[in-house]
């Protein structure tokens, strides 16, 4: 049996009833993805053009970017989660004025002439170096002179491939580039936005479905397989990463793994999880209750309640002003809420990061967040928490949409955010 029950009275304005945003089809239907992939196709030009206008601000010729996520975004090329672990120098890119160059070797070819309409394909077999002085020759600055200096993804660039490329073409500069296309990825088109909240539909309803199977006795590893599969089968193409359900006093373990510890009454089932539907992902956390809660733990459940909400009102009150916070003020307007009840060494993560083809990207709400306002429009989780070591942990999160110019602000996870009992 499941009961849910509220947390409290909701205040009297806009951030207690944050509305829940238009609830996508589960599974999404083939017209869905066909559009989708249209959306982006039309896209990706324009998402170019942001990149060639960032690259002429740096004075730079050529971006060479190696990240699976970027990789997708401008060039369509799809690596699974991992798979550029075993890829080699397949979907690595390189971005000039006027080309765009992918790279793969005889394993992917056929797969980037599909996805990849338009742009150069060029073979590289776990030899770039090799290959590099060629294919840096064959591009053209915007004025039509050799290339002189490459911009680098250089946090996920070894030294020693670096090294390697610099040896290869000593004249051509390699700079490090900064988050170019990640402050690109954080402004989130319509159809991303959908993206998004298909996932989060799936993620929704493969929780309800759980409930029932929610009983003392039964383990956490079971019910984190269950609850993939309820995803898998019901519109996820994957995981948006791997389940996390922890029981009693592992719930006080922030990114804990499931195992074999049974459930048992009278205490909190914590799960975070997504799905991820046509590339993109969803997040989200609820803390349940096995049988009746104790009052301590209905308190701290409470308390983390109102300090999601104390967020959602400082990005109410800035989106009905055509305005943005900075990352840093909300996650403030959160953490005020718990060290205020004397749990403020209980709350040790930020308050949350945004979302997409990446499960963590741009913007952060965090202590340690940018100083400018957060970008619009956008999507990042809501996560507060409170962990009490080896006793038990509460954390709620939810997915928001978040844009001033419409003045938008909403959830896009729909599970019920009130204190639900299972298992009784």
């Amino acid at each position: 049996m499941t009961d849910t029950r509220p947390i409290h009275q909701p205040a009297n304005d806009r951030s207690a009833e944050l509305p829940v945003g238009p609830r996508p089809a589960v599974p999404p239907m083939p017209d869905d993805l066909a559009r989708w992939a249209s959306a982006d196709a039309v896209a990706r030009p324009v998402r170019l053009a942001r990149l060639r206008e960032r690259m002429a601000q740096e004075a730079v010729d050529v971006y060479f970017g190696v990240s699976r996520e970027n990789t997708r975004y401008l060039t369509g090329f799809v690596l699974a989660e991992g798979e550029e672990k075993v890829a080699g120098d397949s979907g690595r890119f390189l971005v000039s004025p006027a080309e765009v160059v992918v790279l793969v070797d005889s394993r992917y070819r056929e797969q980037a002439e599909e996805e990849c309409r338009g742009l150069r394909i060029e073979e590289s077999y776990y030899d770039l170096p090799d290959r590099w002085e060629a294919i840096v020759r064959s591009l053209r600055a915007a004025d039509g002179r050799p290339v002189r200096r490459v911009a680098v993804e250089a946090t996920l660039v070894s030294h020693a491939l670096w090294q390697a490329l610099q040896a290869a073409a000593p004249d051509v500069e390699l700079v490090a580039a900064g988050s170019w296309v990640e402050e690109l990825r954080a402004v989130k088109e319509p159809a991303e936005i959908e993206r998004i909240a298909a996932a989060c539909a799936v993620a929704d309803e493969a929780l309800t479905r759980l409930l029932p199977s929610i009983r003392p006795g039964v383990t956490e590893h079971d019910l984190a397989l269950q609850l993939e599969w309820e995803m898998r089968t019901h519109g996820a193409e994957a995981l948006a990463f791997d389940v996390t359900c922890l029981s009693g006093p592992r719930a006080a373990l922030p990114h804990g793994s499931p195992g074999d510890r049974p459930v048992t009454a009278g205490g909190v089932l914590l799960f975070d999880f997504g799905a991820q539907v046509a590339g993109y992902r969803s997040d989200m956390t609820r803390t349940l209750f096995v049988g009746e809660p104790s009052r301590r733990e209905l308190e701290l459940y409470r308390l983390v309640a109102v300090s999601q909400e104390a967020a959602f009102r400082a990005l109410a009150e800035a989106a009905s002003e055509h305005d943005a916070p900075t990352g840093v003020s909300v996650d403030a307007a959160a953490r005020d809420v718990i060290a205020a009840a004397g749990h403020g060494d209980h709350f040790g993560h930020g308050l949350g990061h945004g979302i997409g083809l990446a499960t963590h990207e741009m913007p952060s709400l965090s202590r340690r967040a940018l100083p400018a306002p957060l970008p619009w429009p956008t999507v990042f989780s809501i996560e507060p928490g409170i962990y009490l070591p080896g006793e038990t942990g509460i954390r709620i999160e939810d997915l928001v949409v978040f844009d001033p110019e419409s003045d938008t602000l909403e959830r896009l996870t729909g599970f019920p955010r009130e204190v639900t009992v299972v298992g009784s």
